[in-house]
């Protein structure tokens, strides 16, 4: 009797590890996509006077 409650202990935690390990696959592919997508559409900004902006953090303008 105790080797079926043992049985039936591992498939449930299998049965578990089994839908995280699909669901975090599902979650990473989903992520990416967004990530692709956000690169995609957030091409170089441009400033009020049409000229690029090339990342200035740091700078100190004179």
């Amino acid at each position: 009797m105790a080797d079926e409650t043992d049985k039936s202990a591992s498939q449930a935690r299998a049965s578990r590890d089994d839908r995280l390990k699909s669901a975090l696959r599902e979650n990473l592919k989903r992520r990416k996509l967004q990530a692709r997508e956000r690169a995609a559409t957030a091409g170089p900004s441009q400033n009020e006077d049409g000229s690029l902006d090339e990342g200035t953090a740091g700078k100190t303008g004179s």
